[in-house]
């Protein structure tokens, strides 16, 4: 089953089955209103230069994309939170492609504005073998063009959930970054952005596999 199809089905059984209507209704419109915003297709596409940055992994260590693009193309992932369902299926599909992807040189990261110990459980729980940076206040997601505020209904249906923003990303802002991969070229370029304002779509990591191979083939000439 591929990404995309096992989110559908969790999905319809969110939205047939388990959620409330009026919570249903309150996340659609949301998502609606961020599709019709044209918000992502502000955001960084391929062909522009991708923002620098040096941020710290779930233990504190500062990773800097200079050190990592030395090395080879970097596949970047914008997660929300431990919290939402999609992104973990998202992650962990990533997860499962992360070897063919490292086979051709590139690194891996995830960049998500959660505190240390949420991202050392969505690690954990996820089962990963790359990092989740911290992007405090989504001020890197802001330079790439992928940061919004939820809406205050929204904001009242998370707290619902048990699903405090403030504490889980340790400052108030209540913004996160629309789901987003991009794959980096070693001068900094962004050779491939997938961006969708619905959160309940996402690319396939299979399609970030001819993207390297080009690249390899590329630096091999």
């Amino acid at each position: 089953m591929s990404l995309q199809d096992k989110l559908d089905t969790f999905k319809a059984d969110f939205e047939g089955n388990k959620g409330p209507p009026e919570v249903v209704a309150i996340m659609r419109k949301a998502t609606a209103d961020l599709i019709a915003s044209g918000r992502a297709e502000k955001a960084l596409k391929a062909g522009m230069r991708a923002p620098e940055f040096a941020l710290p992994d779930a233990h504190g260590q500062v990773v800097p994309s200079s050190e990592l693009l030395q090395k080879g193309p970097l596949v970047v992932t914008f997660y929300r939170g431990v919290w939402c369902p999609y992104c973990n299926m998202d992650l962990q599909a990533i997860e499962a492609a992360a070897n063919d992807i490292r086979a051709l040189g590139a690194s891996l990261v995830a960049i998500s504005p959660q505190t240390a110990p949420n991202r050392r459980k969505s690690e954990r729980e996820n089962a990963l073998s790359f990092p989740i940076l911290s992007d405090h206040g989504n001020a890197l997601a802001n330079e790439f063009g992928l940061r919004f505020r939820l809406p205050d209904d929204l904001i009242t249906v998370y707290k619902g959930f048990g699903n405090d923003l403030a504490i889980g990303n340790g400052e108030d802002s209540w913004t996160l970054p629309m789901p987003a991969r991009y794959v980096i070229r070693t001068d900094g370029v962004i050779v491939y952005a997938e961006v969708n304002a619905d959160y309940t779509r996402r690319p396939d990591p299979s399609e970030l596999l001819p993207v390297l191979s080009r690249l390899k083939v590329g630096a091999a000439a």
